[in-house]
């Protein structure tokens, strides 16, 4: 008897292992889906934490109404934390395409599934304490192993759970664990419950649910998937930094990350030929060149319509986007196998590291970053990170930054803009129409005063020429703000989040 007492203690400490790193991967799992979906990851992690917290105090508290059939209700609470867990991801896409109110969803979903996840352990804690001889001891356990859990989960999301399974697969994996759970106390404790049979039937019926949409979640997504994106998709990837997706109608192709698209086969030509040859023009040498960020190679392949050019460095923290860049034969058509150049370096790292960790100099740097929809991007626009730009540019170096819509995201624009111009840049911005994108812009900035009245660009282009370089630099009353009255973007004031995560909203 006494060997039986102890056999069950040892499982249920485990079980106090799994639930516990069950719980974070929801609790991170929402958020980073939220993240995904809306933005502004400090927001989501923020309230998603908060919010999930507070309901598992609420669960906690109402464990104290449940007097008797304890192994009943723990049965329960797995399979629905095992459930609504498992199918969380699911839910929230779907919210996202079809209803309105997502965030209304999402707290829905966060304080039922926190509201269970706290009654686990003080029922858990209840059953162990009748099966143990030391009350001190078993709950000391109990909470290390809940702590021990809650490390595993939240390791394994985002070095083994995202990168390998996506979204939907990492909810069902996690919720056939809860529901494995069950299944395991169904049949070591049966002797303990009551409604046997009903639990028996329900935890096979929710693992087959479970087990069915793990199995299925690469359809599952494709389908959610196609309702976001306009075109068919024929590459989705979820790589460890980002998810990419490519779609294809007719000769449009367009890579979108993190459902923000990056090009369009159709127009990107516009968007690059500005970037690079306005730069490229004004400067006097053309030797050295540094890319930060273009990972799609479209950057590296206007840049080498020079002959002058000697060496280009690429810096893309994403080497799994690059290799498909440079493999995928629809994304190849597009670069014309810029990628595999000699005169490229392609150097794998964070831009923001690279710079500190760096010696190197260039005459010319083309900064071809996402959006600052989130923190980490938000950083690369800092009056830091131009400082060190800066400190790489050889003498009468020039700097082109893609800055976001002048149109419609006005504040974030003009922000970049202060931001360059107090560190001490000369800075120029200017614009142009990319039918995908809309009105975009860029800055043209140098330690040095910069001449653009005798812009010439002397490389083939589809749409750049002499006649229409100047017209890029004009701005129509709309899209000018007052300077004065905006802040300029700091590592400890990250300011211009705010305001472009503002015009998303407008413009949402």
């Amino acid at each position: 008897m006494e060997e039986d007492k102890k056999f069950n203690y040892k499982i249920l400490m485990m079980t106090t292992l799994i639930i516990s790193g069950c719980s974070i991967i929801y609790e991170v799992l929402i958020s980073s889906v939220s993240s995904y979906l809306v933005g502004d990851s400090i927001k989501q992690f923020s309230i998603t934490i908060g919010l999930y917290m507070c309901a598992m105090g609420v669960g906690s508290y109402l464990s104290k109404f449940i007097r008797k059939h304890l192994f009943d209700w723990f049965v329960l609470v797995e399979l629905g934390v095992g459930i609504f867990g498992g199918i969380s991801s699911l839910i929230l896409f779907l919210s996202n395409v079809y209803i309105e109110s997502y965030e209304l969803v999402m707290y829905i979903q966060i304080i039922l599934i926190g509201t269970l996840v706290g009654l686990e352990i003080p029922l858990l804690t209840r059953i162990i304490e009748d099966n143990a001889k030391n009350l001190r001891v078993t709950l000391s356990s109990i909470f290390s192993f809940d702590y021990i859990g809650g490390l595993i989960g939240s390791i394994a999301f985002p070095l083994i759970l995202l990168p390998k399974f996506g979204y939907f697969a990492t909810a069902f994996l996690t919720g056939t664990l809860n529901i494995i759970i069950s299944i395991i106390i169904i049949l070591k404790y049966k002797n303990y419950i009551k409604n046997i049979n009903l639990f028996k039937i329900s935890a096979v019926l929710a693992l087959l649910l479970m087990l069915l949409g793990t199995i299925f979640s690469e359809n599952i997504a494709n389908n959610i998937e196609s309702k976001l994106y306009r075109d068919k998709i024929i590459i989705k990837e979820q790589t460890p930094y980002q998810n990419i997706v490519v779609t294809k109608h007719k000769d449009d192709l367009r890579l979108f990350i993190n459902g923000n698209i990056q090009f369009s086969s159709s127009d990107e030509y516009r968007y690059h030929e500005s970037l690079v040859h306005v730069p490229m023009s004004v400067s006097k040498s053309k030797s050295k060149i540094l890319i930060l960020g273009g990972g799609d190679g479209l950057a590296v392949r206007e840049v080498l319509k020079y002959e002058d050019v000697e060496n280009i460095t690429l810096v893309d923290l994403d080497e799994d986007m690059v290799e498909l860049c440079r493999n995928n034969k629809n994304i190849v058509d597009i670069n014309k196998g810029a990628l595999t150049s000699s005169k490229l370096n392609v150097v794998y790292n964070d831009a923001f590291k690279y710079l500190q960790d760096s010696n190197d100099l260039f005459d010319v740097i083309l900064i071809d970053l996402p959006d600052p929809n989130d923190e980490n991007l938000n950083k690369l626009y800092t009056n830091v990170f131009y400082r060190l730009v800066g400190s790489h540019l050889n003498e009468g170096g020039i700097i082109s930054v893609q800055s976001t819509s002048p149109y419609y995201a006005k504040k974030a624009f003009w922000c970049i803009n202060k931001t360059l111009e107090e560190e001490e840049f000369y800075v120029l911005p200017y614009h142009v129409q990319v039918p995908s994108f809309g009105e975009w812009g860029f800055q043209l900035a140098s330690r040095n005063p910069i001449d653009i009245e005798n812009i010439h660009v002397d490389v083939e282009t589809k749409f750049l020429n002499n006649e229409t370089v100047d017209k890029l630099f004009s701005f129509s009353e709309d899209e000018k703000v007052d300077k004065d009255k905006l802040l300029s973007n700091t590592l400890s004031r990250p300011q211009l989040i705010e305001y472009y995560l503002e015009a998303v909203n407008n413009w949402r």
